[in-house]
């Protein structure tokens, strides 16, 4: 008997979703867990796990269109059952197609629209080696077929297997690109599909770094994401609500920055995550807020919140916008728990694997637009917080230092740049300069261990 696929509810607040793009077209075979489509939702966008094994019957709801949570959006038909002909052909709905996100869903495959079918139509279960079937999305394939890389030698550490994305340039980063592809002539038995990207013109387009804006054509018009609708709706509501008032400290980063990279390969081989920044801007924010609490509150009507708890959002960048989740109750989490929970939360967000729950309850952000070159810049608050401090890059540059003695010399310092933005309603400039100058001797007199 057919399996229905629903709409799942990605939390309790969430009644409808958005189907952005089906991973599995009608007649191809899936596995169970294996993703099988794409959803967007007012809190997060999640990849959606085929709930039985067989084959895709039929899709029921096109991409781009909007329904209720347990609306039956397709059906699989069982191994041993032998699927009924589609009635249409039912195609994803192309980048234009109306009430979509076809900027979000082509995102993850940026530029690269028509490059996956060529290169692999036959989806995750067709890329296939020694070791049988390597399941993958059509951005992975995307990713190996421009490096040049055996998807059968690379590990998966998705479900069930499945190649992510982090895999892939993991694996690129660490053995580099393969030699420029002469593999697809060396397998006799190789199918159509798989020698048409030795031929296909437009390997050279597909090569163009991946795109924020998903490689549409300049003078194209297409419809905002549903993510991209949210956010604009929240940015807005943002600046109509607070104060915004920024500030901009210069802190001295050579302590840290020492310390990180004398510490970073011990501290991976230890924990198991590579060492970053962040952590220990998330550290000196916790305890700029123990000292200013105002800083980790809210507005509600007349009266102002102080938070019991410091949960930090963590702004992450994604190809398709901007999400940003939360690490709960950060003052609690030492500075591995820290790196740790940073680190799983932004793989998953950029995996679609986070859960509503996980972009809720924020109250304080840290963005940091410095990971992109920026010395610094000036963020929106993320209602209903009050503040949101920006990273600026880290950079060598001469200071001027004095010593204990108060003789000034130039030495070669590794600076950067935190910005501060608040909602002046609550929280006056002395306050905010205070709470940063609280970060920023926590930074530059560093003294905590790592593990």
């Amino acid at each position: 008997m057919p399996t229905d696929v629903v709409m799942p509810q990605m939390g309790e607040s969430i009644f409808e979703g958005t189907i952005t793009k089906w991973l599995k077209q009608p007649g191809e075979k899936v596995q169970r867990d294996e993703p099988l489509f794409e959803i967007s939702t007012d809190k997060v966008d999640a990849e959606i796990p085929a709930p039985a094994s067989g084959t895709l019957q039929d899709i029921k709801v096109q991409a781009g269109a909007t329904v209720q949570v347990n609306t039956v959006v397709g059906t699989i038909a069982g191994e041993g059952e032998a699927a009924a002909a589609p009635s249409a052909p039912a195609p994803t709905a192309p980048a234009g197609g109306d009430g979509g996100r076809p900027a979000q869903a082509e995102a993850a495959q940026p530029a690269i629209v028509e490059a996956p079918k060529a290169a692999a139509p036959a989806g995750e279960t067709e890329e296939a080696g020694e070791q049988g079937r390597v399941r993958s999305s059509p951005l992975v394939r995307k990713i190996a077929k421009d490096n040049n890389v055996d998807l059968a030698k690379v590990p998966g550490t998705g479900l069930g297997g499945r190649i992510t994305k982090e895999d892939i340039e993991s694996f690129v980063a660490k053995h580099g690109a393969g030699a420029a592809q002469p593999a697809a002539p060396a397998k006799p038995a190789a199918s159509a599909a798989q020698s048409e990207p030795a031929s296909a013109p437009s390997v050279p387009a597909v090569t163009t770094p991946l795109s924020p804006v998903g490689g549409v054509t300049p003078g194209q018009v297409v419809p905002m994401s549903v993510m991209r609708k949210k956010i604009a709706e929240h940015m807005v509501a943002s600046k109509r609500t607070s104060a915004h008032v920024h500030g901009v400290f210069e802190v001295d980063m050579t302590r840290v920055v020492k310390l990180r990279e004398r510490m970073k390969h011990k501290f991976e081989q230890s924990t198991g995550n590579k060492l970053t920044y962040t952590p220990f801007f998330a550290r000196a924010v916790v305890h700029g807020i123990r000292k200013w609490p105002i800083i980790n509150s809210s507005v509600e009507g007349e009266n102002i919140h102080y938070h019991a708890s410091i949960n930090l959002g963590i702004a992450v960048a994604l190809n398709w916008g901007l999400i940003v989740p939360v690490v709960k109750n950060a003052e609690e989490r030492s500075f591995v728990g820290l790196q740790r929970a940073i680190t799983d939360l932004g793989e998953r967000a950029r995996s679609k694997k986070l859960k509503p729950e996980e972009v809720q309850g924020g109250t304080f952000t840290i963005t940091n637009p410095g990971i992109f070159g920026a010395k610094f810049g000036m963020p929106i608050i993320n209602q209903p917080q009050v503040a949101i401090m920006g990273v600026g890059g880290i950079t060598k540059k001469p200071v001027v230092v004095t010593d204990k003695d108060g003789n000034d010399s130039i030495a070669i310092r590794s600076m950067m740049h935190l910005s501060i933005g608040y909602d002046h309603r609550i929280i006056d400039g002395a306050v905010a300069d205070q709470f940063m100058m609280e970060v920023k001797k926590f930074l530059e007199n560093w003294n905590e261990e790592l593990l």
